[in-house]
């Protein structure tokens, strides 16, 4: 879901950019010192996750893992995908730097927003953790792809088939990324609870 350089206004560049500063900052002010193999790790998957995409039109389709970095980091969510899209723009041109706060805010924040939309409900642990953090993957997936497609659409008329093209595009992947994301934390909370405690 990467936006590559050159398609996107100044003005949506600069909002986007700006955004991703305070995101980064806050998310960097919560990091615990023993939270950061935990970002680390996550940062690693969400990069190697979102190696493998296909491209369509400006942006491509591919996992983004931001129901699960959301759920488990909260805001360390966005230095977390901030490092992995900076080395995707220098290591292999995915996106860019000129995009890179726009794509860093459109996949950190809903990320984020899961959190505490989800976060209590699976803290509480009443119900189906699985169907929670399913829930949680499908909407980080269904909001970055509108901050994605808006992003787009905001940038001019010649744009806004391609944003309904990048949504109705997502549609099928969002229900992939929820049930890898039901899957991974159910496996978490099992072997490893500690590391879902924020």
């Amino acid at each position: 879901m990467h936006i590559s350089e050159g398609v996107l206004s100044g003005p949506v560049l600069l909002g986007g950019g700006c955004l991703a500063v305070v995101g980064t900052s806050i998310g960097l002010k919560k990091i615990d010192y023993d939270q950061i193999m935990t970002v680390a790790i996550l940062s690693a998957a969400f990069f190697i996750a979102s190696l493998i995409h296909v491209p369509i039109g400006p942006s491509n389709v591919h996992l983004i893992l931001g129901g699960l970095l959301g759920v488990v980091l909260g805001w360390a969510a966005f230095p977390s995908i901030l490092v992995a899209l900076l080395l995707q723009a220098v290591l292999f041109q995915f996106g860019g730097l000129t995009v890179l706060g726009l794509n860093t805010f459109n996949m950190a924040a809903p990320a984020v927003l899961c959190f505490y939309l989800f976060r209590p409900i699976l803290a509480k642990g009443s119900g189906s953790k699985f169907s929670a953090a399913f829930a949680c993957g499908f909407f980080a997936m269904l909001f970055s792809t509108i901050l994605t497609a808006g992003s787009l659409a905001l940038s001019g008329e010649a744009f806004k088939n391609a944003a309904w093209v990048l949504f109705y595009s997502h549609l099928p992947l969002m229900v992939i990324e929820g049930v890898i994301t039901g899957f991974a934390y159910t496996f978490l909370a099992k072997v490893k609870p500690e590391a879902l405690a924020v």
